[in-house]
């Protein structure tokens, strides 16, 4: 419903999209997918063909192999399955999600997340394939002829789903993944609200106006809040400077180690485990989780004795917080060494377009600018919270940085603030114009954060 006020088209920006045809006001129902169309694993189920092999494989596959599976099954059809078939038609013959990339354009942002789980899935879905093939593939060779099952079509489907899925929790606290045709060529924006919605009542899948269109503007649709390490893993683009890059850390603990049942009852009372992932944010790159899970990581048996859970959320002694952040400095220095190429470098390759603009090496070496920007941030507060315990002047709970220069490091005032950000400081103007090029981008995600948080407030 809808598809007469809209057409696809090229955008130079973006490449295919879809256009408007009339004008909408935001919030305005653009879209509707009917149920009996949308790519479910219910519908997979419930195919006559398609189901029974499904069903046979205990236990069941995955949401993402059931979707891909059918899929596949559905492109591999002569006949029948017209309107889904006209789907798998329109859709991309090939992607850009780092999963494709050479091993020279992965180098790029060697030291990454994204390079490291990029190579374990290639690792994971070789296994998974072989896996398929042995467990439904090779059982039914007439629904699944192997020459169009091959691992490069598997690749195919998943880097599908994984771009064109949509996930929505239902009421019951329950999920849901599915592909709704057509919604799915909508691009994304940051600029617009999210605008996709479910009604588990009919099974529909609307897109709502995420702002105001005219005639000829093109519809976007909203992802989320999403960084370029993830955007470039499942959907094959980045955002230049992009205000929601991160940085995923993994803090973990041996169960072998001293005290880890204790300690193991301390994480879980804070919500935490003894193995988590946090994410380091431009706006909050030293989260209070870190520093809590290492204090607890890091309790000798005089403090277990005594500790309580709540004494985590601040400091609990001058070691073991000196401990914590001199270790928070050194693991920050490491992670940082071990990017391919260090920040400055990349800036000056992308200024000079050593990478071609849109390509994957290019796309990956924003990946890399995105979690260097978030890692210096983070040892900055690390070293600026470190410098501050050592010097006598922490106070039980959060650690208040010494304001020092941002150029220069000079401790004494007067100071300038920065009048965007308002997170860093500066003991001249002379400092400020020398430190602009290396704060401009961090300069502008925090004050856009600021001003964004202010006016939910």
């Amino acid at each position: 419903v809808g598809l007469d006020d809209l057409e696809l088209a090229n955008f130079q920006a973006t490449g295919r999209g879809v256009r408007s045809l009339q004008y909408y006001k935001e919030g305005e129902k653009v879209l509707t997918i009917p149920c009996g169309i949308l790519w479910t694993v219910e519908h997979a189920y419930a195919d006559p063909l398609l189901g029974p092999a499904l069903r046979s494989v205990q236990p069941p596959l995955s949401v993402e192999d059931t979707l891909a599976t059918y899929i596949l099954f559905v492109r591999s059809r002569k006949s029948g399955y017209n309107g889904l078939r006209s789907h798998v038609t329109a859709l991309p013959t090939s992607y850009s999600s780092s999963i494709f990339f050479t091993q020279d354009e992965l180098e790029v942002c060697a030291g990454t997340s994204l390079h490291t789980i990029t190579k374990q899935l290639k690792r994971q879905i070789e296994e998974d394939y072989a896996g398929l093939v042995a467990r439904i593939f090779g059982q039914y060779q007439d629904f699944f002829p192997l020459d169009k099952f091959t691992i490069e079509d598997y690749k195919w489907a998943l880097s599908t789903v994984w771009s064109r899925g949509m996930d929505f929790v239902l009421l019951d606290k329950s999920s849901i993944r599915l592909m709704a045709p057509f919604a799915d060529m909508l691009n994304h924006s940051s600029e617009v609200k999210q605008c996709h919605v479910y009604d588990a009542s009919s099974g529909n899948v609307s897109v709502l106006a995420g702002k105001d269109y005219k005639a000829g503007d093109q519809v976007f649709i909203n992802y989320g809040p999403i960084p370029n390490n993830r955007l470039l893993r499942l959907y094959g683009f980045v955002l230049p400077s992009n205000p929601n890059d991160s940085y995923d850390l993994v803090l973990s603990t041996h169960p072998t180690a001293p005290y880890w049942e204790q300690k193991q009852k301390l994480w879980m009372s804070a919500g935490l485990d003894s193995t988590c992932t946090i994410s380091l944010t431009l706006t909050d790159p030293l989260p209070k989780n870190v520093l809590r899970y290492l204090r607890i990581q890091r309790l000798d048996e005089s403090d277990l004795s005594v500790i309580q859970v709540d004494a985590t959320d601040g400091i609990i002694n001058e070691s073991n917080e000196v401990e914590v952040l001199q270790f928070l400095v050194d693991s920050f220095c490491g992670l940082l060494e071990n990017f391919g190429t260090q920040m400055e470098m990349l800036e000056e390759q992308l200024a000079a377009s050593v990478y071609p603009p849109g390509g994957n090496a290019w796309a990956a070496a924003h990946v890399s600018l995105g979690e260097q920007r978030v890692l210096r941030l983070a040892r900055k507060r690390a070293e600026d919270l470190l410098e501050a315990a050592e010097s006598g002047r922490g106070r039980r709970g959060d650690l208040s940085p010494l304001a020092r220069c941002a150029k220069c490091h000079k401790v004494s005032g007067p100071f300038m603030l920065c009048g965007r950000c308002k997170a860093v400081v500066y003991c001249t103007r002379t400092c400020q114009v020398a430190h602009y090029k290396e704060h401009k981008v961090v300069c502008r995600v925090i004050g856009t954060a600021s001003k964004n948080g202010s006016e939910m407030k």
